[in-house]
């Protein structure tokens, strides 16, 4: 019989806190109702005492979802476990998350303190949690880099104080794979009533040994693993739910389980980088747009004679749908709908629909053929119809020798306005005509484009950091025409300053 593996998703706390990726509570519940879907077993759904919003998202989440558990995070502070048990009121299952440093670094300079204390301090948030809830998981911050006694001392106190769960994070992504997984089994070996709790994997990327740290605190005993959707967080990232799953999958001989439905990975991917406007990499596996992709022509030979000389992984295992149906000017509703449901969007609302479908023939009219991406990128581009500041048109003038020249209209809240100039490059020259209508002191911190697809004609992203105010504000959008993305991607910016 299989082990089983428990999958604690933190996309919605340690993901979200990759900067410009923050949703709201609607987005938040909407990531947490497909990762119910998706099988995962604890939903870590925020920082409760962090801010007001994401007090709200832990509150809503719980009432939202059925069966996973739902994870609330604290400090080893009274104050924090207050505000989490209040969170998580609503939760049909309430975990909290406690914890506090454990590495020398941790104990000296984070908190001027010593070894005995931080024992003190982790067993008294451990206790005082366990007043309120049954399931309490303790983290030991920073463990990657703590010596396994001082490590397994720690694990044993708060194990007796009723621990349920203990965390073991590699939090600066320090550790190499043997180390990592040498530091469970001591645990595992060492500390007196480990059969009363899980130990869990919490793995950073900084040295991309996230999937692989994490992998061999499995096989050395660990039956939870702390993951996210597309190894976003933190930094470098976390590590990958889509990775750690298919892993187990394709390796029967590890003999463990998880309760991941691996045909919603993909959906699920695109779901959680467009709500987030972060694009995940080509290259990136079971996720990436090349994941399944084959160009060299041995490769191609080998796949073709039989697919398994190249392939590892069926791509339906992880919900890449190969359905013949492609999208062109041609295409209806029925197909637009059905594209969006394969990619995790379900819109009901047929005005919606309509709206969205008006946007699809205009981009079909100009490609031959929309992609997947294409589809997601309209989709994300529909939810700024509700704001104030609205793009009405643009047309630019540009060439060799040739000063470029732009015109622009926007829609602020139903009054038009109109204005052009002069700049150092198309994109250039669009912005100071957007700037010469909205008269405030703005500052582009940074400007990436990325085009989704290889060809001319495809749709290109654009995102951006603005600063106004004192604070850095991220803005997306997405056009066939880059400049128009661009001014989009600005305007999505001016739209979070709520200045109109």
């Amino acid at each position: 019989m299989s082990d089983r593996l428990f999958v604690f998703d933190t996309t919605l706390r340690d993901g979200e806190q990759v900067p410009g990726c923050q949703l709201n509570t609607v987005e938040k519940i909407q990531v947490a109702k497909a990762l119910e879907q998706l099988g995962v077993d604890v939903i870590e759904a925020g920082f409760p005492i962090s801010s007001p919003g994401d007090f709200n998202s832990v509150v809503e989440i719980s009432k939202a979802v059925t069966w996973p558990t739902i994870c609330a995070l604290t400090r080893a502070v009274q104050k924090d476990i207050d505000c989490a048990v209040d969170a998580l009121k609503y939760a049909k299952h309430k975990r909290i998350h406690t914890g506090i440093g454990t590495s020398d670094s941790h104990i000296k300079y984070k908190f001027n303190s010593n070894r005995e204390e931080i024992i003190e301090r982790a067993v008294a948030a451990v206790s005082y949690a366990k007043k309120y809830v049954e399931d309490v998981e303790f983290y030991a911050e920073d463990a990657g880099r703590t010596d396994n006694e001082y490590l397994a001392r720690v694990v044993e106190a708060v194990v007796k104080a009723g621990a349920t769960v203990v965390n073991i994070p590699d939090t600066t992504g320090y550790c190499l794979p043997d180390e990592y997984g040498n530091k469970i089994k001591y645990l595992m070996e060492h500390v007196n009533g480990i059969d009363k709790a899980i130990l869990s994997t919490h793995c950073h990327n900084d040295l991309g040994m996230a999937t692989a740290n994490t992998l061999q605190g499995v096989l050395n005993g660990a039956r939870q693993v702390e993951v996210t959707i597309n190894g976003i967080g933190e930094r470098a990232g976390n590590t990958a739910l889509e990775e750690i799953a298919m892993i187990l999958k394709c390796h029967k001989g590890i003999n463990i389980d998880t309760n991941i439905n691996t045909n919603k990975i993909v959906p699920m991917s695109r779901m959680v980088s467009s709500l987030m406007n972060m694009p995940v990499q080509p290259n990136k596996a079971i996720v990436g747009r090349n994941a399944f992709a084959h160009s060299s022509g041995i490769h191609q030979d080998g796949i073709l004679k039989n697919v398994q000389t190249y392939e590892i992984i069926n791509p339906k295992d992880v919900g890449l749908d190969d359905n013949s149906i492609v999208l062109t000017a041609r295409s209806g509703r029925a197909a637009l709908k059905y594209r969006l449901h394969v990619n995790g969007i379900d819109i009901e609302d047929e005005e919606k629909l309509d709206n969205l479908y008006k946007k699809f023939l205009q981009l079909a009219d100009k490609k031959k053929e929309v992609s997947d991406e294409d589809v997601m990128m309209l989709a994300g581009a529909d939810q700024t119809d509700s704001h104030g500041v609205k793009l009405d048109y643009l047309q630019v003038t540009t060439g060799k020798g040739v000063k470029s020249v732009a015109s622009i209209g926007l829609d602020l809240s139903g009054q038009k306005f109109e204005e052009a100039s002069s700049g150092n490059g198309p994109v250039d020259a669009a912005i100071k005509a957007l700037k010469k209508i909205i008269q405030k002191k703005m500052t582009l911190k940074e400007f990436t484009i990325q085009a989704i697809d290889k060809g001319s004609d495809d749709v290109g992203k654009v995102h951006m950091q603005v600063e106004y105010d004192g604070h850095v504000y991220y803005g997306f959008g997405a056009d066939t025409d880059i400049v128009t993305a661009s001014v989009e991607a600005y305007i999505d910016c001016i739209n979070k300053f709520k200045i109109c």
